[in-house]
């Protein structure tokens, strides 16, 4: 009934044939500063899509506070079919608002854009080629959460949601570990869609600077080289060119290397955990716009929608390239050999930007008495700073022929079939000679990361060696879309694996020991059978005084040398099959 009534007021000037019926957003009814609630933004749209034709709003799965996830299209031809659309070789743009809701004007500057496309006639012919998918509130939990005073340093609006969700997760290092409803949904509207730009709207904390927008593009040595070339030679300079021509010069995101801009930023290097680390896996260009904290909420919506504007146009412009480059790229993902995991950036190559800032002064604090940062605004500067944007990789890995997944890890089955990659299972039991990784050493956090005790630095020791699988074990062949996201996540090395986010912690655990007053003569034994283990043992005793001192690791050395040892432990469970060889599917 509210939304019928709802429609009969805003469509007062005629019905739904009518050119322009009156779609103003809350945004616009408000007072510049204000921004829509979640309920207020899925009516809004509920009526966008009763107005037009062209446009259908679709409930998806669940998130963790049990709102369905709205995914809304925006297609001038009328056709909502993914596959169709890709036929047809039209580009498609995932929109995404409201990760953090407390950093909202992404959700009113797309509202008062897909309203203007639609209206405006010129506007609409970009969306020819474009089709327009939008999630118009991703952290629903996080939007209901509504407060005035959590982003503390934020200038406006006068209200808005909270950064975590309803599990008090941040939804944007979700992307690969996926314990969140929403991130579940999201993989879901993701593959399905396959969009070939991403847009993740936010805003940035950091330093004071006069620009409105900063932006982080997809990094480019992360991306295909194909995509890269036109991201970085052709792209990224058009979205900067119609910004600047538009009032709303745009600078790199203020990654900053010291504790002031003036010593130059740092290009993000966003692992997959990130939205747009993610994308990169699957060939979509994606971006985040960071809006200055500290600007009016009125100019941070018009930049937003300003740099929306400029990024459809480009998409539109090039629609045809895009599709040509990213086709060629996926082919080339199919058949790329080597996947670089970790990365460090490269400090000897630095290109300079033009910035906006204003001059980073000291002044005695008035709680410590201590000196304090703060930027004057009365002393705007313009000049170059220098930009560090290159980073190298540290660990690449050759891709198997395919792993082979015991059943038994549920949890990653369950998130590989929630990014549909293609799974085979054994029809029957079988022994497979492969390589297998040990885990030699790894750091783990001291503190709670989102959840987990996240591992890094993990190291790895392969072996050859024959191991017994079950019949309903998986198998996931290299030969896939998804081929990239598979060696991220299953690569135990790799910076966001599923062995960095705690799901194989379990064989980080010894489960069998040894009594020392049983084992003694067994040890004994062994050294008189085996002199090179003999001779290893005297070794280990002269060159660690400690350890010449100590029965038990004496014991525990030769312990581990025999059959007695747990082959299992520390056994990364994921096989590598490096030969292409007839399995029983």
């Amino acid at each position: 009934m509210l939304i019928t009534l709802l429609l009969a007021a805003l469509l007062s000037a005629g019905g739904p044939g009518q050119n322009k019926p009156d779609l103003k957003t809350p945004y616009e009814r408000g007072n510049g500063n204000q921004t829509a609630t979640y309920e207020e933004a899925i009516n809004w749209y509920q009526i966008l899509d009763a107005a037009y034709d062209e446009v259908k709003m679709m409930p998806y799965g669940t998130t963790d506070v049990g709102r369905p996830l709205h995914l809304v299209v925006v297609s001038t031809d009328k056709d909502f079919n993914p596959a169709s659309l890709h036929q047809k070789n039209k580009r498609i743009m995932l929109i995404q608002n409201g990760i953090h809701p407390g950093e909202p004007e992404g959700i009113d500057a797309t509202m008062l854009l897909v309203r203007d496309y639609l209206q405006d006639k010129k506007l609409r012919k970009q969306l020819d080629n474009v089709v327009l998918a939008i999630i118009p509130v991703y952290n629903i939990g996080g939007a209901l959460n509504r407060n005035n005073h959590t982003r503390t340093n934020q200038n406006g609006p006068e209200s808005y949601g909270f950064r975590g969700n309803a599990r008090n997760l941040d939804l944007n290092r979700d992307f690969i570990k996926t314990d969140s409803d929403n991130a579940r949904t999201f993989h879901e509207i993701f593959r399905e869609w396959d969009p070939d730009v991403f847009m993740d709207n936010h805003t940035s904390n950091g330093a004071d600077y006069q620009h409105v927008m900063t932006l982080i593009a997809t990094q480019h040595n992360k991306l295909n080289p194909t995509l890269a070339k036109y991201l970085s030679g052709k792209m990224v300079p058009s979205l900067y060119a119609g910004m600047k021509q538009d009032k709303f010069p745009m600078v790199p995101y203020m990654n900053h290397a010291g504790e002031t801009p003036d010593e130059g930023i740092i290009g993000f290097m966003e692992s997959p955990r990130y939205a747009t680390g993610y994308t990169a896996l699957y060939n979509t260009i994606g971006f985040v716009p960071e809006t200055h904290m500290l600007k009016p909420f009125d100019q941070r919506v018009k930049a937003t929608y300003k740099l929306m504007e400029n990024m459809i146009e480009t998409v539109h412009r090039d629609a045809k390239e895009i599709g040509q480059l990213r086709a060629h790229a996926i082919q080339e993902t199919l058949q790329q050999q080597k996947f670089p995991l970790n990365w460090k950036l490269d400090t000897t190559k630095v290109s300079q930007v033009p910035f906006l800032g204003y001059e980073a002064k000291y002044k005695p604090s008035e709680v410590s008495g201590l000196d304090r940062l703060y930027y004057d605004r009365k002393s705007p500067y313009s000049k170059m700073i220098n930009y560090y944007d290159e980073f190298v990789p540290t660990v690449t890995v050759e891709k198997p022929v395919a792993y082979i997944i015991p059943q038994a890890w549920g949890e990653v089955i369950e998130r590989l079939k929630t990014d549909k990659v293609q799974l085979q299972q054994l029809k029957k039991d079988t022994t497979l000679t492969l390589d297998t990784y040990y885990i030699t050493d790894y750091k783990t956090g001291q503190r709670p990361y989102e959840g987990h005790y996240l591992h890094s630095d993990v190291q790895v020791e392969p072996k050859r060696m024959p191991r017994q699988f079950f019949k309903g074990d998986y198998v996931v062949y290299l030969n896939q879309p998804a081929n990239r996201f598979v060696v991220e996540v299953l690569e135990p090395q790799a910076v966001d694996s599923y062995f960095n986010w705690n799901f194989f912690d379990s064989i980080l655990m010894q489960k069998e020991y040894f009594s020392s007053y049983v084992f003694e003569d067994l040890a004994a034994e062994y050294l008189k059978k085996d002199p090179t283990l003999r001779q290893r043992l005297e070794e280990r005793k002269k060159q660690y005084p400690d350890f010449a001192k100590n029965a038990r690791a004496q014991l525990d050395f030769i312990y581990r040398n025999t059959p007695h040892y747990e082959y299992t432990y520390n056994m990364y469970p994921v096989g590598r099959l490096i030969q292409n060889i007839k399995l029983p599917l």
